[in-house]
């Protein structure tokens, strides 16, 4: 096993591509395609899902028990709930984020037959010529924001003759920016940030020539801010499984912002003990910043995995995020730290070979109260 060099220049292309690609769940055939192009680009095979998550395999010396690292291509995003009859639109949220965060933002409209439409999403009370302090004390909810449209609809009718209809999908811009320091300021971060990472180290193995102990997937999915993600894209033979998603920059949280932070439970239970400290092990042996962290209101494509029922070991590994699911901030020491850090765990053996297979004896079976060390084989 080797410490790898990180191509942060494609990192950064790729992370800068996909942000400027809407990708609202239920809208995300068009990232698909330009990943699976990346893919491709490495010489990596891949295969999709009949709704187009995708599965890539990064061959190893044995091909079972194999491994999976996962991240999902899907943002937040908006869909049409009404057309008003002041010839705005009323709109659902796609995934959870606060509509304190929609307000002000550049937004397109997906109609039927190809159709776009830009426009702006605003709160009811808008101008304080109008409304005075009332612009200030109106709630913050979706109810109380309407898309204004940039095309002359002033009517319901009027939204309808152009081509607007209720159940039309709607993305918000990402606006990234990157500054002179390193800060990466973009929505959708989210989990684009995890995708770059992902695919910046598998280029690492490619590039290095890396021969893998076992296969590893590299998993992408389209759905998990709705809560569904890995549910239906492993397959028998994967072990053990690493998350790739936000941690949270907030009072409170031990999230590290220019490194790597291991999750060692979020509001659906504690990952897997074994794999979680093989994880801060790595950081440890080759000098990753690092950081352990819990999340309350927290989930991820491994809940959607073990809720489906795989018998799995499961990890979280994240990059930073101040704003999540708002306006978000992380730092390129974050990607190339969990790039580098995804390289590595490629390289290593499966936590326990017992985990070849499904159900076996207790004989090999680990205790948690000894070293790492000595269970490690």
């Amino acid at each position: 096993m080797r410490r790898l060099e990180v191509d942060t220049d494609y990192l950064l292309r790729v992370l800068f591509m996909m942000l400027n690609t809407p990708s609202p769940t239920g809208m995300t055939d068009t990232i698909v395609h330009y990943v699976c192009g990346e893919l491709e680009s490495m010489g990596i095979d891949y295969e999709l899902t009949r709704r187009g998550a995708i599965r890539a395999n990064l061959p190893g010396v044995r091909y079972s028990p194999d491994r999976a690292i996962i991240g999902h291509v899907d943002t937040l995003g908006a869909i049409v709930k009404g057309l008003k009859d002041n010839g705005r639109l009323e709109l659902a949220m796609i995934g959870h984020w606060s509509a304190r965060f929609a307000e002000g933002a550049r937004c397109t409209i997906y109609g039927d037959d190809h159709k776009t439409f830009r426009g702006t999403i605003m709160p009811l009370k808008a101008s304080g010529h109008a409304f005075n302090e009332e612009i200030d004390t109106q709630p913050t909810s979706w109810q109380n924001v309407e898309v204004r449209v940039d095309e002359f609809c002033h009517t319901k009718a009027d939204l309808q003759h152009v081509g607007i209809n209720i159940g039309d999908h709607v993305s918000i811009d990402a606006q990234p920016e990157i500054t002179d320091t390193g800060f990466i300021n973009s929505r959708h971060l989210d989990d684009k940030a995890g995708v770059a990472a992902m695919l910046a180290a598998a280029k690492a193995v490619q590039d290095n020539g890396v021969e893998l102990p076992v296969d590893c997937h590299l998993l992408f999915t389209i759905s998990e801010e709705v809560g569904v993600g890995a549910s239906s894209i492993l397959h028998g033979d994967v072990a053990e499984m690493v998350s790739v998603d936000n941690g949270t920059i907030a009072p409170g949280q031990n999230t590290s912002e220019y490194g790597v932070t291991v999750a060692m439970q979020d509001m659906t239970g504690p990952f897997d003990w074994h794999l979680t400290r093989r994880l801060i092990g790595l950081c440890r042996e080759f000098g990753i910043e690092h950081e352990r962290d819990v999340f309350r209101y927290y989930r991820s494509d491994a809940a959607s995995a073990l809720e489906a029922g795989n018998d799995i070991r499961a990890a979280l590994v994240c990059f930073a995020v101040d704003g999540s699911h708002g306006w978000e901030r992380t730092h390129m020491k974050s990607l190339e730290a969990m790039a580098r850090l995804l390289s590595l765990y490629m390289q290593t053996d499966p936590a326990f070979k017992r985990d070849r297979r499904a159900i076996g004896p207790k004989a090999d079976f680990p205790r948690q109260q000894m070293q790492y060390e000595d269970g490690a084989e």
